[in-house]
């Protein structure tokens, strides 16, 4: 059993001390985890790794108690702790009295157009709109592409945390990125 393991154990037996002992072991792997998740982001982003890692820490290891089912299950909450965050952020950039979506461009170049749409933001919500109507419809394969894809968990690791088996995981995996895509291209039109 990893550290951990052992932590998040006790901390589902309601031992006070085990959040304190939680971070310092977490703490690296959710500075990857953020890393990878801002990597992916256009260039001169504000939001920092550290930053994304204090927020989503607050969010998941806020006052409400919670019951791990492992190592994996707590990075997948982490995971989504930091695609929401993102998505807040994104949303807070497209808000109309941000600029509703449009950049700065320098009047000189344009031949008369002023303003162009940003689309990393607007690519964000797209995925997590599409992700959200996956949801609604399969919430097992929308749970699955957030282990996956923004948890980093392998095939396996995610087979576990829903319980299912690996071979239910991969034709879900497949099926929810092909969905994911067509609906994502459909809303480009």
């Amino acid at each position: 059993m990893s550290d951990i393991t052992r932590v998040l154990s006790a901390e589902n037996n309601g031992d006070p001390r085990a959040a304190e002992q939680l971070l310092p072991l977490v703490y690296d792997e959710l500075r990857k985890l953020a890393a990878q998740k801002l990597a992916r982001e256009r260039p001169g982003q504000t939001l920092q790794a550290t930053a994304l890692v204090h927020e989503a820490w607050l969010r998941i290891a806020g006052d409400d108690p919670h019951t791990w089912n492992g190592r994996a299950h707590f990075f997948g909450a982490a995971a989504e702790a930091m695609r929401r965050i993102l998505i807040d952020h994104a949303r807070h950039k497209l808000a109309l009295r941000h600029g509703g979506g449009l950049e700065r461009v320098d009047a000189e170049g344009t031949g008369g157009e002023l303003a162009s749409p940003v689309g990393s933001e607007g690519e964000m919500l797209a995925v997590h709109e599409a992700l959200d109507r996956l949801g609604a419809r399969d919430p097992r394969k929308a749970e699955l592409v957030k282990l996956r894809y923004f948890a980093g968990l392998s095939i396996e690791e995610v087979a576990e945390v829903l319980g299912i088996s690996e071979a239910t995981a991969k034709r879900d995996w497949v099926y929810a990125r092909a969905w994911l895509g067509r609906e994502i291209q459909a809303g480009r039109k």
